[in-house]
């Protein structure tokens, strides 16, 4: 069969009757959820999420522990996530009621001293964990936790490792993500001049190696160039799609972990490593904030308003996949092979979109527009190193206004000739910092656009 014919096949299942493992459910509470990375993590603040619309809160308890709590005080519904921390107990800001390590209500002030906190005074808690400066929670019951279960990457463990690492807040539910993450062909088209170059777009060797309900183990290679080695490309379910490399020979090995969680029906938040033994010097002296604002909110925003767009129009036609996508052997094997994956094992999830089935799809949110493009509130607020940069940005703009104003005032009302001059120059340069400063700023509030 020539390349033409093959290209213009749509992809076919891995299996053509069902096994047993195909009658399996998956069950999303049993699995670990990557939270945050560590060094974003407020210190002495509640940090909130969620996970499926379901509410949750963050904090350290007195010994240093990591606590996972649902946020919403059982008195009256109040978040406790806009509550404070007390001794390592999180108290809600409405009435002042606080909760322990377990869930358990310590205190509420309005009780009679020789009166007992009645035992429903309590909220869920669910167990944490930290692996490779990432927080981790199992959605289930603790006592079934099976920490052997969170993914771990053996090469980041290596002494010559170097990461970075990026958040944000994506305004569409996880499997579009996951979906546009594991298409390694939009990558010189979406994101041309940043990440690709569209003079690379081609037909790709794609195989899947393995489908079962832990996942999906994939390989790619481009086709124009002969003899590359294949890339490693997998999906282990539910959170990560994993791209590895290696050159044995050398003694080189790179990888980018794409983490996500499903915040709700129409968000998520992504956890993004890069990670290899070879960055340049360059690269691992750039502060993090700089390489934000450089290179990678202009990866994710490159394609970001087309996943809304595609999400739009896939819940305005009302159709299942399989009777809207047109997929080539040669660039969506493992798209159509992740959908077909939340087909076999999804149907306990509280939303999914299979490829030819789904299950509560649809936005959740009037006005998505909105929020489509605020990379303020989508990254800056969540990342600690952009947050710092942030503020200190705009504090060195406010005092440089401050400071052009005064020397103004200066040369107005000195006397001596030669004084005016010099404030008149000294304020020139405040006001040109200030400009520098506002300039810098809008990196961190507004999203990249190629128009």
């Amino acid at each position: 069969m020539s390349l033409e014919t093959k290209t213009l096949q749509a992809t076919t299942p891995t299996s053509s009757f069902e096994t047993p493992e195909q009658k399996q459910e998956f069950n999303w509470r049993q699995c670990w959820y990557p939270v945050a990375f560590m060094q974003h993590l407020p210190a002495n603040r509640p940090y909130s999420f969620s996970l499926y619309d379901e509410p949750l809160v963050l904090f350290k308890d007195q010994n240093g522990q990591f606590i996972c709590l649902t946020d919403r005080c059982p008195h009256r519904a109040a978040r406790l996530s806009d509550g404070q921390i007390i001794d390592g107990k999180i108290e809600c800001l409405y009435h002042g009621w606080q909760f322990g390590n377990n869930g358990q209500c310590l205190h509420i002030p309005q009780l009679p001293a020789d009166a007992k906190i009645p035992v429903n005074a309590c909220v869920s808690s669910f167990k944490v964990l930290e692996l490779q400066g990432i927080i981790w929670m199992w959605a289930g019951e603790a006592e079934t936790a099976i920490d052997e279960l969170i993914p771990s990457l053996p090469d980041w463990e290596k002494l010559e490792c170097f990461n970075l690492d990026y958040v944000r807040d994506l305004p569409y539910d996880q499997s579009y993500f996951i979906e546009n993450v594991i298409d390694p062909a939009h990558v010189p088209i979406s994101h041309d001049g940043i990440m690709g170059s569209r003079k690379d777009a081609q037909a790709l060797e794609i195989e899947v190696i393995d489908s079962n309900i832990q996942g999906i183990k994939g390989r790619w290679r481009r086709t124009r160039t002969p003899n590359l080695p294949w890339m490693s490309l997998d999906f282990i379910a539910p959170n990560l799609i994993l791209y590895k490399s290696s050159n044995e020979q050398q003694g080189k090995f790179w990888g980018t972990a794409l983490y996500s969680i499903p915040l709700s029906k129409d968000r998520c938040r992504i956890l993004i490593r890069n990670y290899s033994n070879f960055f340049s010097q360059k690269i691992r002296l750039m502060p993090p904030w700089l390489d934000h604002i450089l290179i990678r909110n202009k990866i994710l925003e490159g394609d970001l308003q087309l996943v809304v767009e595609q999400k739009a129009q896939i819940e305005r036609l009302g159709q299942n996949l399989k009777e809207v996508y047109f997929p080539l052997k040669t660039s969506d094997t493992l798209v159509v092979e992740y959908r077909k994956w939340l087909d076999k094992f999804g149907s306990s999830l509280p939303f999914y979109q299979g490829y030819s089935t789904s299950k509560n799809v649809g936005s959740s949110e009037s006005d998505q527009k909105l929020t489509t493009l605020d990379r303020f509130s989508q990254h800056t607020l969540l990342c600690s190193s952009c947050n710092r940069a942030y503020q200190v940005t705009n504090t060195v703009k406010q005092s440089c206004i401050g400071v052009a104003i005064a020397l103004t005032f200066v040369a107005i009302l000195a006397d001596d000739s030669r004084i005016p001059i010099a404030a008149i120059s000294l304020s020139i340069v405040a006001v040109v910092m200030s400009a520098i400063a506002q300039t810098l700023k809008t990196h961190f509030e507004r999203s990249y656009t190629r128009h």
